[in-house]
């Protein structure tokens, strides 16, 4: 079967179950309106295919993005410096052998020739680990990410706008007020993985090794970034969304360096009584300017709780998608699942909706380094990788979140 049918028949799959799922949920308010409470089987029915559309749509999208990858080789025109560093770097993978990297890497004049500190990967493998990191990280789908050669990325941000008014020919002119501007700088920081392979798998020469341990890297990293940019207190690490102070108050009486957010109405769910209204609240807290690159971020449990609201119509707010390459929306703006986004609780920030294109900067410092140590765990080598990442919010208006709680 190939790629294309199977995600056909994977989208029909998702189809099938989303209607089973609301047919349930409207047996478990029937069995509420009539006798008071649901039975229990069919609450722990609605429960589990919550879930498993969760699942479906999570794995759905990772289909989808695998797909648009570009396949390998035509990337980028062919390098003869590049293949060569390319040759060098997977004899120094398999063999440890040192002399054409640092012969290659100090005609290049790259900071990474010091074998103590390790080799700057070879361009293709730095391109894989980079695809990755952003397949699998939520925030790097939606915010801006921008490469630099330095240790910290600075720039100014407009905190309003100069004003501006209507006047008659001879009318008196007011002043007009000058714009605030802020310094914005986001350091990066070093995150390391250490892989180990095993002697018996690097001199097994039809094994890709570099894409082996490529993909072994990336999918630590990708775990540590994720949560970063969710969770991260910037000391060591990124600055996440939620780390900073949050305020019911609007965009223009709020305080900068802090997030609006919006209550559900209930301490750890949406509120009883038209919970959906909640939502459109949240959507129109953010400026029309930035409704164009929306987006929500949730965990499964928060999708789980919203599959079963309706708008005033009867209809589900909820709609899973039924093509290919394109994510479940709600209330029209597409959704984008992060684990690392807190579970539904009393009080938890735990929905999030916005331009984070605008709103969110990642930072990548340029170059991966790689050291091989074949000491310290013999008969296995170990990989010690570094790079170095940074980001932060940069825009507070652009995005919004919800908190659980009645306010």
């Amino acid at each position: 079967m190939d790629s294309q049918t199977e995600t056909r028949d994977m989208i029909d799959g998702v189809q099938r179950q989303f209607e089973a799922f609301k047919a349930a949920h409207d047996q478990e308010q029937h069995e509420i309106r009539t006798k008071g409470v649901a039975d229990y089987v069919t609450r722990d029915k609605v429960e589990k295919m919550g879930q498993v559309l969760a699942a479906l749509d999570e794995k759905l999208a990772r289909q989808a993005i695998a797909a648009k990858r570009a396949p390998r080789g035509f990337e980028s025109a062919y390098d003869p410096q590049a293949d060569a560093h390319g040759k060098a770097f997977n004899a120094f993978l398999r063999k440890g052998q040192e002399g054409d990297l640092i012969a290659l890497e100090r005609k290049a004049m790259s900071v990474g020739s010091d074998p103590e500190g390790g080799y700057m990967v070879p361009t293709e493998l730095n391109a894989r680990i980079a695809t990755r990191l952003r397949d699998f990280t939520p925030m790097r789908q939606l915010a801006t990410t921008i490469e630099i050669s330095s240790d910290a990325l600075e720039m100014l941000s407009d905190r309003n706008e100069a004003e501006a008014n209507w006047v008659a020919e001879t009318a008196a002119r007011a002043e007009t007020n000058t714009p605030q501007l802020g310094k914005v700088r986001i350091p990066v920081f070093e995150i390391a993985a250490q892989p180990k392979v095993s002697q018996k798998l690097l001199d097994d020469a039809s094994i890709n090794v570099e894409e082996y341990i490529g993909q072994k890297v990336a999918d630590r990293f990708a775990r540590r970034e994720a949560d970063a940019f969710i969770n991260g207190d910037g000391v060591s690490r990124p600055r996440g969304i939620l780390s900073y102070t949050v305020s019911t108050n609007a965009d223009d009486v709020r305080s900068w360096g802090q997030l609006q957010y919006i209550p559900s109405g209930s301490a750890g769910a949406f509120a009883a009584s038209n919970p959906g209204d909640k939502l459109l609240d949240l959507v129109y807290s953010l400026k029309a300017a930035h409704l164009p690159r929306a987006s929500w971020l949730m965990p499964r449990s928060v999708s789980a709780a919203i599959r079963k609201l309706k708008g005033g119509d009867g209809n589900y707010l909820w709609q899973t998608s039924l093509t290919a390459g394109q994510p479940p929306t709600l209330l029209g703006f597409p959704v984008l699942f992060a684990e690392d986004m807190p579970a539904l609780a009393a009080n938890s920030l735990s929905l999030a909706f916005g331009d984070f294109q605008d709103g969110y900067t990642i930072v990548d410092r340029l170059g991966i380094r790689m050291l091989r140590d074949p000491y310290t765990d013999k008969p296995n080598v170990k990989f010690y990788t570094t790079k170095r990442v940074g980001g932060d919010v940069v825009n507070f208006d652009a995005i919004k979140l919800m908190k659980f709680a009645t306010t």
